[in-house]
């Protein structure tokens, strides 16, 4: 490689030294030296060794301002040769020489293709002095996908926010974007923006009041009096929405502010005993009255697997006596009871147990069962209404209050 870089000095110089040149005054400058000489030399190698300045092959000249190599022919008519001296230059931590004017010309020598988004210190106009370090970032191509849409840039920037800055998309209050906005740029170019709004939801929502029951002796039995009407309380209640690129993707209970505290209903739950009478064409009054859930039997249709008469009570099975579970008989035992479709019977007989609540589904202290004659068989079921006939006990038992 070398001897073909001399072969070249060398023909360059035969065939430039045989030409015949009219003799021109030339001022050389040579960093704060200037020169004068006149000479028939148009290669500036020539011209330089002719005037006893020494130099580096990888020098450069301006001849009248234009850039030429050393060994390249110059013009006829020249007037001014300047010499522009390799430098030790550092590009990006590594070391190098140049004799480039300005930072742009060192990039377009070193094989860069400058654009206008390429990160550059000093800046590309900036001339080459000696030991300068520069720092180049070419710019990278990145796709932005941004509220559905995609968008290439090429950006040299630092950081993810100053690449959307410069796409025209920034990063504004609570915007997020991946990677995060003071990471570096990805490696693999892809940016995603997440355009993000909180908003703030008030409303006033009802606190449902409680209810105090009161037993009071001045309300029929069986009955509920309202003494003092409930009011609901109002509180008002905010919510911040948080939407990521137009879907809400999450909402969060801020505070909850009671406007106003509900105010409790006092009930009254009567105790007096009143007799009314049962209406229509039936002749008695009853002091109580309730809804329960009937089933039937016979003293042959007991489940028993024979005929059965004796009852809990000592009286004959059949028409006319009632059973409810043994749990609560000793609270009813005796009571004389009506049921519309079946007619008067006296509680003396017990049964039910868990299976009531499993076979019928209703709590056992709801549950009838109906006495019927093995040769008069109603067979009356369901839901019914009884009727507690007077005279009512002195104490009221617990499961009917």
């Amino acid at each position: 490689m070398k001897r073909l870089y001399k072969l070249i000095w060398l023909l360059t110089f035969f065939i430039f030294a045989c030409a015949t040149n009219t003799p021109t005054q030339i001022t050389i400058i040579d960093g704060e030296q200037i020169f004068s000489l006149e000479t028939d030399q148009r290669v500036a190698a020539l011209i330089l060794v002719e005037a006893g300045i020494q130099f580096l092959p990888s020098d450069r000249v301006f001849a009248d301002g234009v850039s030429y190599q050393l060994n390249e022919a110059l013009p006829a008519n020249l007037h001014q040769l300047q010499l522009r001296r390799t430098m030790d230059i550092t590009l990006n931590n590594q070391a190098m020489q140049t004799s480039a004017t300005t930072i742009a010309d060192v990039l377009t020598e070193s094989g860069y293709r400058l654009t206008a988004n390429d990160t550059t210190t000093p800046p590309l106009n900036s001339l080459i002095v000696d030991s300068v370090p520069i720092t180049f970032s070419p710019a990278q191509l990145l796709t932005i996908t941004a509220n559905g849409q995609v968008i290439q840039i090429h950006s040299s920037a630092n950081t993810v926010a100053k690449a959307l800055a410069e796409a025209g998309i920034p990063l504004v209050g609570i915007d997020i974007s991946y990677p995060s906005e003071n990471e570096a740029l990805p490696a693999d170019g892809q940016i995603r923006l997440v355009k993000v709004k909180e908003s703030i939801e008030v409303k006033l929502e009802s606190i449902p009041f409680s209810i105090e029951e009161i037993v009071s002796d001045e309300v029929a039995f069986g009955q509920d009096e309202i003494i003092e009407a409930g009011i609901n309380g109002v509180a008002m209640i905010r919510t911040r929405v948080r939407y990521e690129d137009g879907v809400e993707v999450s909402r969060m209970q801020e505070d909850k502010t009671i406007l106003q505290e509900p105010k409790t209903q006092i009930v009254a739950s009567g105790t007096k005993i009143v007799l009314s009478p049962i209406g229509g064409d039936t002749p008695y009054q009853y002091w109580y009255a309730t809804e329960m859930y009937a089933s039937w039997y016979s003293p042959c249709n007991s489940g028993t697997g024979g005929c059965s008469y004796g009852t809990a009570s000592g009286a004959r099975a059949g028409y006319g006596i009632v059973a409810v579970d043994y749990s609560i008989y000793s609270d009813l035992a005796g009571m004389r009871v009506y049921i519309p479709g079946y007619g008067v019977a006296t509680i003396g007989d017990t049964g039910g147990g868990p299976i009531i609540e499993t076979t019928f589904g209703v709590p056992r202290t709801k549950w009838i069962d109906l006495g019927y004659d093995d040769n008069n068989i109603g067979g009356l079921s369901g839901w019914v209404t009884v009727y507690f006939l007077e005279p009512a006990p002195a104490t009221i038992p617990y499961f009917l209050k």
